[in-house]
């Protein structure tokens, strides 16, 4: 990671105090402040323009021996900094020249802590740094957040699971819209989660810079708010049965963590709002993540990819027997040469899942690496994380041999300390090897991928695989996530669906599996979600049978210089605008409410642009997969009417005209 600019100041002097036990903060353009008091404990008050939008919130830091930050706590030192920085991303995710720009106090304690309040214009954030000489045990960390009693919460809460305790989970809930005086300390939520609804300030709640440390679940307090759950470390581990087996924790010990004695815990992040539109461009937590650990990122090349999962390679119009077998691969690496995408992924199922070097009998693997070489396709596996971590420094090897410059590994299901030194460890082997890594089953990304930018995406998200087997991931849930989810980074939703229906026609069909909501619905995630890489999940059998989609389709950028959000609402409808050189392209999404904007195009760069345009059909509303591509000359002065259909979308790509 590369900072291109940098300008600080250091106020060598006390923060200016209200009274003798309390400092406070402003973000720079002095909206945001935050009030720190040390009194029998350490709580913050936020405000937006003078107006309360987050309560006195208690922090502390209780040790393995029963000392805590708040033992006989006294403030021996304080300063205020200012920065304003750039930060040139090497996967630009949303933006490539992210702006650093966020004063900065510093309060030191009598006890060996620091903490750091860092206070921006889009929000705040802060971390203890402990200063021990030799490690420590943590028992726990008090992190909260109160709200008024009438706060709206839009949370993933955790589904218990039969076979292992609440700290298992594979991240990939609905949000729901909850009261917070109807959550109770059993009440249970990973983050992010956003706090706010209609015309108030909104807060969206998570964490960044994540190591060596569990990661923070919220769940409710007696004070109309949240408090910060940790995963206690894992002592004792059994490996399940069954088809994916993965490791469950059947013995947790007293204590979170142990770690160095001088170090930064995570930061704790809230991401504040006045506008929806403001919070999907937001990059905070990106910006709060540890520097890049990779020097030499040139051979970090994202972009798309064929995923067979979700429809179980069940092709047709072919002269051979779909399934995971060499005709079948050979058959998506035309089809990604077809239309422009880099790569094919080779899901679950090309080796037995226990030992990667255990190839499926049905496929000649290195008829396949030859093949994809002469048509500049590169290809991607499937790994079982259990047998990954196994064989890791073989397999490695043996993905470069192939020419893999991208894998999956999945089923990991929790962030404890242990699993995230996991994260951590794999994402540092692969990048030795020149090896781009995307993690299934698992926690946002928190800024793991400003650490790592050979980490280019993450599930934890309800995705497109739900729709096999659910009716859960529909437009209005698709439509919340640009809010929440995506906050805390990249996410792998896996669009492209190309069997439509609407909410009446719809059901979970394993292998022909259909989406909620129009085509161009689902064509617009590819703009609209945050993913360096995309897995295109449709049917390309049908595909093929669209060229003009599959080509518009085709040229959509993954990464991007530029990004507005232009219209938004939680949960109701999205439209981003992105810039890649010299070119834009628009995607809107809306929930199951048809809705019709006039769109103000005069932040383009150029009066003029070769338009290509894929919206909903005159008979979207009862035949979802209709679509209408039009082609025109679209002048930046002249507002242009958009329409989309009940769960529906579209996408624009503007070409500039060269003279």
């Amino acid at each position: 990671m590369k900072v291109i600019s940098a300008f600080l100041v250091s106020l060598l002097l006390p923060a200016f105090g209200m009274a003798a036990d309390s400092l406070f903060v402003n973000s720079p353009d002095g909206k945001i402040s935050v009030t720190i008091r040390n009194e029998k404990n350490l709580s913050y008050t936020i405000r937006y323009e003078g107006t309360v939008i987050l309560q006195p919130s208690y922090i502390d830091l209780v040790l393995g021996n029963g000392t805590s930050l708040s033992d006989n706590m006294g403030i021996t030192r304080n300063a205020l900094q200012a920065f304003n920085r750039k930060i040139r991303s090497p996967v630009p995710e949303k933006r490539r020249v992210i702006r650093d720009y966020y004063n900065q106090l510093t309060i030191q304690f009598n006890q060996p802590y620091t903490l750091l309040f860092r206070v921006y214009n889009d929000g705040v954030a802060y971390r203890i740094v402990t200063r021990f000489k030799d490690s420590i045990f943590i028992k726990n960390e008090l992190a909260q957040f109160n709200f008024s009693s009438n706060k709206k919460v839009l949370l993933p809460i955790v589904q218990s699971r039969k076979e292992a305790d609440r700290f298992h989970t594979s991240f990939e809930e609905l949000y729901s819209l909850k009261s917070i005086d109807s959550l109770t300390t059993e009440t249970m939520a990973y983050s992010p989660l956003l706090a706010g609804a209609g015309e108030e300030v909104k807060v969206a709640i998570t964490e960044s810079d994540l190591e060596d440390y569990p990661g923070m679940f919220l769940r409710g307090n007696e004070g109309h708010g949240l408090t910060g759950v940790f995963a206690p470390y894992p002592l004792e581990e059994t490996m399940t049965s069954g088809e994916f087996p993965q490791a469950i924790v059947t013995k947790r010990a007293d204590f979170i963590a142990r770690t160095k004695g001088a170090r930064s815990l995570p930061w704790r992040v809230l991401m504040i709002a006045i506008n929806d539109e403001d919070l999907p461009a937001n990059d905070l937590v990106y910006r709060l993540g540890s520097p890049s650990r990779v020097n030499d990122v040139s051979w970090i090349r994202p972009g798309k990819a064929t995923e067979e999962w979700i429809i179980g390679s069940n092709l047709f119009n072919v002269p051979f027997k779909s399934g995971v077998n060499t005709a079948t691969y050979k058959y998506y690496i035309d089809f990604a040469a077809k239309f422009g995408l880099e790569r094919i992924m080779m899901d679950a199922g090309w080796s037995n899942f226990q030992n990667l070097f255990d190839i499926n009998p049905e496929m000649n693997i290195d008829t396949i690496v030859a093949y994809a070489k002469t048509k500049n396709i590169k290809l991607s596996m499937w790994t079982l994380c259990s047998t990954l971590d196994r064989q890791l420094d073989s397999a490695l090897k043996q993905f470069n041999k192939w020419g893999v410059d991208f894998i999956m590994t999945d089923f990991m299901d929790r962030d404890d300390q242990k699993m995230v030194n996991f994260y951590h460890r794999i994402a540092k082997a692969c990048a030795e090897h020149r090896i781009m890594i995307m993690y299934h089953g698992a926690f946002p990304p928190k800024g793991f991928n400003r650490t790592w930018p050979n980490a280019v995406t993450r599930e934890g998200v309800l995705g497109s695989e739900y729709n096999g087997w659910s009716n859960k991931p529909d437009p209005e849930h698709d439509v919340t996530l640009p809010f929440t989810r995506m906050l805390a980074g990249a996410m792998d939703y896996e669009p492209g669906l190309l069997d439509n229906a609407t909410k009446a026609q719809f059901r979970p069909i394993e292998k022909k599996v259909m989406s909620q909501g129009t085509r161009c619905h689902q064509l617009a995630m590819f703009v609209v979600y945050d993913s360096p890489i995309q897995l295109f999940s449709g049917n390309p059998s049908q595909g093929l049978m669209e060229p003009a989609f599959m080509h518009l389709l085709g040229s959509i950028p993954t990464t991007w210089d530029e990004t507005k959000v232009l219209k938004a609402k939680v949960s109701d409808y999205i439209i981003t605008a992105r810039k890649k050189g010299d070119d834009w392209f628009v995607g809107g999404m809306t929930d199951w409410t048809g809705r019709e904007f006039n769109l103000d195009l005069r932040f383009l760069d150029a009066d003029r642009y070769d338009a290509e345009w894929c919206v909903d059909g005159i008979n979207a509303e009862t035949y979802p997969a209709d679509y209408v591509i039009k082609k025109f000359v679209l002048q930046r002065d002249q507002p242009l009417n958009i329409k989309m259909a009940s769960g529906g979308g579209f996408v624009l790509k503007l070409t500039k005209q060269r003279r």
